[in-house]
């Protein structure tokens, strides 16, 4: 850990936003951005008023229009991604405190996941700015001799609307893409987590990206509704929960304004027949407990053989023992605070409610070693209905359901039993069979004994419920980029 952080040390926050590569002062209501762990507020940010939403569309519209950055040849918008990445590269300290300060998130993951992947996915899709995609179909001899291409054009102004939880990870996948493929952008960042983001936008700046190519605004859901209706903005990329997803696609419709949305899940954890969780029951609860349980991936519904139910139980138990919950600050800290009380509220009533239907509490980690913060006692349940909204709803709390199966196809059907599908973990003796299983599995990734090292090269989003559209590589460019045939007639 760097002197910087060790002396816990808050960036200094900015209070402006960026429209056309100016810094602008909100000139709407104030919002108070609060640390989780602490309850002091960090900052009393001005909000965006719609004119304001308007002028940060109109930026991108013009940047877009006249060419600065989808004219730019690929090698060019490559070029200037990578410097981009470099600026980030540069503010690690400053954005791994700063994701510590207002996400509460431990700073083990500030300073990797939030911070070091964030710069990771910015220069794959750098690399991947320069990629000349179009494909020669050749010519056709029917009635009239012709020549065929298929180009992939940018599709314009793209409005990136994120979570909280992740913030500049989620930011770097979603405006990475669009930018690599020619888009320009409106950033919208959670209102309960702003401030790295801000700073994000000032690096781009200063890394030379042309005025108008990121615009970022910060405000409430009066923003999202401009943003999300308005009549410049070509597409829109949003990270956040199905129900805000539901609303965005009403308001997408009327327009058909394009959409990628990415809306969280319900994971399971398979640990298949045979399989001894004692040198791995750790990891797979710290999976879905880390970021306070706030983790649209997370495995958080683990499904063992019947058989295996008692045993587990016991294993989970020492692991929840060892789970630290507290100070973010702390490099042993695995479960922080909740991003606000009344989010942290809501994941206790949903605990309470299981428990009085008759949930049982399987294993508890310690209590929280402060009285201050939105934390919460990890807690894993077992003794639930499949269908109970415990072991269906996706909670974003360190929360842990134990689901008993019967057989193999049954923990199939388990599995796929909920109305989500982002990603899913298999455990098992031989990894040849976990490979197997993932094509009856619906899920956007699966991970088998624990997958592997994070890779930008390879597409993540959800089935059903979770969302449409994929982001990361090269999946993740071309859900910014039209498709367009260009055909000509050709001498015989």
């Amino acid at each position: 850990m760097t002197d910087y952080l060790s002396r816990r040390r808050a960036p200094e926050w900015l209070t402006s936003f960026t429209i056309d590569g100016r810094e602008v002062v909100g000139a709407g209501a104030s919002l108070a951005v609060e640390n989780p762990a602490t309850e002091q507020t960090l900052q009393v940010l001005p909000t965006a008023t719609a004119d304001q939403v308007d002028q940060a569309v109109a930026a991108a519209r013009r940047a877009f229009d006249d060419g600065r950055w989808s004219g730019l040849p690929g090698h060019e918008r490559a070029k200037l991604m990578h410097a981009f990445a470099d600026r980030i590269e540069s503010l690690h300290d400053t954005l791994s405190a700063g994701v510590v300060c207002e996400v509460g998130s431990p700073v083990s993951l500030a300073t990797t996941l939030h911070t070091q992947v964030a710069v990771q996915v910015l220069r794959a899709y750098a690399d991947l700015a320069g990629r000349d995609r179009t494909e020669d179909l050749g010519t056709d001899d029917a009635t009239l001799r012709s020549r065929s291409v298929v180009a992939y054009r940018p599709m314009g102004v793209v409005a990136v609307i994120t979570a909280y939880n992740i913030p500049l990870l989620i930011l770097a996948r979603a405006m990475g893409a669009a930018l690599a493929a020619g888009c320009t952008t409106v950033v919208l960042p959670s209102p309960k987590a702003p401030l790295t983001s801000l700073i994000m936008a000032r690096a781009a700046a200063e890394a030379g990206l042309p005025d108008g190519v990121i615009n970022i605004v910060v405000g409430e859901r009066e923003a999202g509704e401009r943003l999300g209706t308005h009549p410049e903005i070509d597409k829109v990329a949003f990270t956040g929960s199905l129900g805000v997803g539901r609303q965005i696609m009403a308001q997408a419709a009327p327009r058909l304004t394009r959409l990628s949305l990415e809306l969280g899940g319900k994971s399971p954890s398979l640990l298949m027949p045979g399989y001894d969780a004692a040198e791995t029951a750790y990891e797979i609860h710290a999976r879905y407990l880390r970021n306070g349980g706030q983790g649209c991936a997370a495995p958080a519904r683990v499904l063992v053989p019947r058989e295996y139910y008692d045993e587990f139980a016991e294993l989970s138990r020492a692991a929840y023992a060892r789970l630290r919950t507290g100070d973010p600050w702390d490099p042993e800290t695995v479960v922080g605070p909740m991003i606000g009380r009344e989010h942290r509220d809501s994941v206790r009533a949903t605990l309470d409610r299981a428990v009085a239907a008759g949930a049982t509490v399987v294993a508890e980690g310690p209590e929280p070693e402060t009285d201050r913060g939105w934390y919460m006692r990890a807690t894993l349940v077992g003794g639930v209905d499949p269908a109970s909204p415990i072991a269906q709803d996706e909670i974003f709390g360190p929360v842990g359901v134990l689901l008993p199966y019967d057989g193999v196809d049954d923990a199939v059907r388990l599995a796929n039993g909920t109305a989500f599908g982002l990603s899913a973990h298999v455990y098992c003796r031989d990894t040849s069979d976990g490979v197997t299983l993932a094509s009856r599995l619906q899920a956007g990734t699966v991970a088998v004994n624990g997958g592997g090292a994070f890779r930008p090269d390879a597409p993540f989003g959800g089935f059903k419920a979770s969302g449409f559209g994929r982001e990361y590589g090269e999946w993740g460019v071309r859900e910014f980029l039209e498709v367009q045939h260009v055909q000509w007639p050709v001498g015989s």
